[in-house]
């Protein structure tokens, strides 16, 4: 059987029984069986990045390979998880259990997070960037990896993501301009160095409330970890924190950004207004008109 039967048969025996979350949009049929091809070649691709790549031939072993990766991809295993990769703004970065999956929603973060670091590097030598609750690295990454004056602190309350994300610094050799260090929020920055001093902080926190993350879809609760997404019992615990302690890191017109969960946006915005240490307070929407993403500048006259 030719590579093109093989593909068109398995295609076939999976369209019924495998099914695809909201978030993942990038996964679909086709996406999803020519990653696990490529991953079983030896060839790892995020889903959005296979279908840019020819399908090679496969050998008998690989062939089997491609059968297991398909098999526990339909007993709900996360794909990026069978392949090792994600795609992040058009990023490849390494991916496992041990942080949140990068999100295409998230997406929305990162880039108003780089146009804000962009305008800020066109008066700047050095932009200083914190990458709080960083997870697998990725907003941080994606904005040291297209802003060449971006330094980057992240941080993570998980060992684990802390150390998914050495493992990207390394792998998208960006050593020089990135460190992760393990702290709960801004723990582990209360230095001196740091007050004052940061330009732009960026956040991907958990906004689920507790009672919804038990019930979340098996693929996501089986496989990824239940601390990244909860927010507390109304899903703002985490936001509610940032937007007080940020401030006290914010250099002069520095910026917080953070993405938020459907239906937050209008209460984290009166949020930010109440505190009175922030002006200049934005959303950014989604294409469905949903507020996901608010940015604010820290009061320039305090």
């Amino acid at each position: 059987m030719n590579t093109k039967e093989l593909f068109n048969q398995i295609k076939k025996e999976i369209e019924g029984p495998l099914h695809f979350l909201e978030d993942k949009p990038e996964e679909t049929l086709d996406s999803t069986l020519r990653a696990c091809w490529l991953a079983a070649s030896g060839y790892p691709r995020s889903a959005e990045e296979a279908i840019k790549h020819p399908l090679p031939e496969l050998t008998e072993k690989q062939i089997n390979i491609l059968h297991q990766l398909i098999d526990q991809r339909l007993d709900n295993v996360p794909l990026a998880h069978l392949i090792g990769r994600q795609s992040f703004m058009g990023i490849e970065l390494l991916c496992d259990k041990r942080a949140l999956i990068p999100r295409k929603e998230t997406e929305i973060l990162g880039k108003k997070a780089l146009e804000i670091s962009n305008h800020l590097a066109q008066e700047k030598q050095t932009v200083r960037v914190m990458d709080i609750c960083c997870g697998a690295g990725n907003l941080g990454l994606a904005l040291a990896y297209y802003n060449p004056k971006a330094m980057v602190f992240a941080t993570d309350l998980s060992e684990e993501a802390v150390a998914l994300t050495r493992d990207n610094i390394s792998f998208l050799n960006l050593n020089q301009r990135i460190k992760a260090e393990t702290g709960d929020l801004f723990s582990t920055f209360e230095k001196e160095a740091h007050y004052e001093n940061i330009d732009l902080i960026v956040c991907n926190p958990p906004y689920i409330s507790s009672a919804k993350v038990t019930k979340m879809k098996p693929e996501i609760s089986d496989h990824e970890p239940a601390l990244a997404f909860d927010g507390g019992m109304f899903g703002t615990k985490i936001i509610q924190k940032l937007i007080m302690e940020a401030p006290k890191f914010l250099a002069h017109a520095g910026w917080l950004l953070f993405e938020v969960g459907m239906g937050q946006g209008e209460f984290i915005m009166r949020l930010y207004e109440d505190t009175n240490k922030y002006s200049h307070i934005e959303s950014v929407r989604d294409e469905s008109g949903n507020i996901r993403v608010i940015a604010a500048r820290n009061c320039l006259d305090r």
